[in-house]
């Protein structure tokens, strides 16, 4: 479902964003300038509406004995590339596929592993299934933000009402 949202629903989604399980409602209320109940209410209306999606943790995977990181970049029949996904996300290590909407390098999969067996035979698994790899590439460290768009603007002034 599609919906607008206002400076009150953009700041909950960056504070969210931020750090959802240390931030409370007190504390996104005071920055968006209304009250917790508006807040709770709020981010219960953005989950039925599908906006947030769910809350994940960020994972340190060397840390959790994973420390090769890769990201194949992968070609695909653009007719098979939804079936293609279900079947890359069962794969042992895959923690990411990224299904691109046009050009040649079509799906990009993140795995994870503890060596060069483990990227050997993931490898192997996606030119099994009839996907070419155009490239490999180990990542050092992935860094992501929120997306500034929803990070509350006090500058911008509008009549929200409470719900």
């Amino acid at each position: 479902m599609s919906r607008n949202l206002d400076n009150v629903d953009r700041g909950i989604l960056y504070h969210l964003q931020r750090d959802a399980r240390n931030t409370t409602t007190q504390e996104i209320a005071e920055t968006v300038g209304t009250s917790a109940s508006t807040v709770r209410n709020r981010i219960e209306a953005l989950e039925e509406d599908g906006i947030i999606k769910g809350y994940h943790p960020e994972i340190d995977y060397e840390a959790a004995n994973l420390p090769l990181r890769i990201q194949f970049v992968c070609t695909a029949t653009p007719t098979k590339r939804a079936e293609y996904v279900r079947e890359i996300l069962e794969i042992q290590g895959v923690i990411d596929v990224r299904e691109m909407l046009v050009g040649r390098q079509n799906i990009y999969v993140e795995a994870v592993g503890t060596s060069t067996k483990d990227i050997t035979r993931i490898t192997d698994v996606l030119h099994e299934m009839g996907l070419t790899v155009e490239s490999a590439e180990m990542m050092r460290k992935r860094h992501i933000q929120p997306f500034n768009h929803f990070h509350f603007r006090e500058d911008i002034t509008e009549d929200t009402p409470e719900s």
